[in-house]
């Protein structure tokens, strides 16, 4: 019987001292966690968009920076349409910084608050008083790329435009500060360009306000 009660009594002592190990290894392992985990820094836009995309990376602090990756970074700053490129870098043992390049706005959609980026895509910022030229039609970022493309290849600057207008055939017309109207070709448009901006200068296009090169190789001025 006694054997049988230090016996208990030794078991008992083992589990003690097994349970105060293992609390005292896990509370380690928690320490040892927060010793490595990441510090996140968000600097390049405004106040308050660097405050929200901190905010949602949050939970990338709980990580230890080794196992930080590109990835989980792009799932959120891609989401937000302001930003032109950044550059993540890693501080070791457990700084990283984010550095965010936002894009100009170039134009302005007609008819709702939303401007366009350098980036083509579409931006809500309310209260913007920027001179921008206004887009027309049903708004596509990659045919509105491609025109931005073809106007600085040619000897005109964007920001001497007015209004754009875009039309389901895929073609543009402009309208100049001057309030001259260049009706495009779906095709060449800089070749195009080029052409309406050496008429403009001619001394024979005073007091006319149209130029006409959507037909190949047929000029219209009035």
């Amino acid at each position: 019987m006694t054997h049988q009660l230090i016996g208990k009594k030794n078991k008992i002592f083992t589990y003690l001292l097994l349970l105060f190990i293992l609390s005292t290894t896990s509370g380690k392992f928690i320490e040892d966690q927060n010793d490595y985990s990441s510090k996140i820094n968000v600097e390049g836009l405004s106040k308050k968009d660097n405050s929200k995309i901190y905010n949602e990376l949050n939970n990338l602090s709980y990580k230890n920076i080794l196992f930080v990756s590109k990835e989980d970074f792009q799932k959120v700053i891609s989401k937000y349409n302001i930003i032109e490129e950044y550059n993540i870098k890693k501080i070791y043992p457990s700084t990283i910084n984010i550095n965010i390049k936002p894009t100009k706005f170039v134009a302005r959609i007609s008819g709702n608050d939303q401007l366009v980026g350098a980036n083509g895509k579409l931006i809500e910022e309310r209260g913007n008083s920027e001179i921008l030229p206004y887009i027309f039609g049903e708004y596509n970022s990659e045919n509105f790329l491609n025109l931005k493309k073809n106007i600085t290849q040619s000897k005109f600057l964007f920001t001497k435009f007015k209004m754009l207008f875009f039309f389901p055939s895929n073609r543009w017309d402009i309208l100049t500060y001057d309030d001259i109207l260049i009706k495009l070709p779906q095709g060449d448009i800089s070749k195009s360009l080029n052409l309406a901006h050496k008429i403009i200068g001619s001394n024979d296009f005073k007091n006319k306000y149209l130029i006409d090169l959507r037909v190949k190789n047929h000029l219209i001025i009035k």
